[in-house]
């Protein structure tokens, strides 16, 4: 599947980058409804999104929010095909920090995709938009996750309790951050 598309960045061979765009609502849709449950485990949103047009609001807002500097949504494309999506869900210019956010596929877990991704938004981070930190946030249960931002340099700054309620549970949320160093 080709996707044209504004923004698009390659990160090797086998994966890109492509802020999201009113055409992937069919694919984002189709994705998270085979996802659900596991989706669910770690993600407020899934159960509130559940038709194409849920998509394509949150495609619209998510355009409008990159338009005015406030965030940056891609769709992530592992061989042609979308299997997440990643995210600086903030991007505060005062204080130079972005808070990345990111899901992905079942189906195509454990094969680095989510390392080389946010190593990729590191970079992006400190390089284009010229920030100081970036920051992840993952419940402290999510290993997962946890183990995507150790793999990506980042370094456990604390955690804060009942930071998040998925369906009836209330997690803690670990905080990695990595810093841009400085020459």
């Amino acid at each position: 599947m080709v996707l044209a598309n504004l923004f698009s960045l390659t990160i090797d061979d086998e994966l890109q980058l492509a802020l999201v765009d009113e055409s992937f609502a069919p694919i984002y849709c189709q994705l998270v409804s085979t996802q659900q449950a596991y989706l669910s485990q770690w993600l407020a949103w899934p159960p509130y999104c559940q038709s194409e047009q849920d998509f394509r609001l949150f495609i619209q807002r998510s355009l409008n929010d990159y338009a005015e500097g406030k965030s940056l949504t891609c769709a992530i494309i592992y061989q042609g095909n979308i299997v997440g999506n990643c995210s600086f869900n903030s991007i505060d210019h005062d204080l130079k920090r972005v808070a990345i956010g990111y899901w992905l596929s079942q189906d195509f877990t454990q094969r680095g995709i989510m390392t080389r991704v946010v190593n990729k938004l590191i970079e992006i981070a400190f390089t284009k938009y010229q920030m100081e930190k970036v920051e992840l946030s993952a419940a402290v249960d999510n290993l997962p996750s946890r183990a995507v931002a150790e793999r990506c340099g980042m370094t456990l700054e604390g955690v804060i309790s009942n930071s998040e309620k998925i369906g009836e549970r209330i997690l803690d949320h670990a905080i990695y951050a990595i810093h841009k160093q400085t020459p």
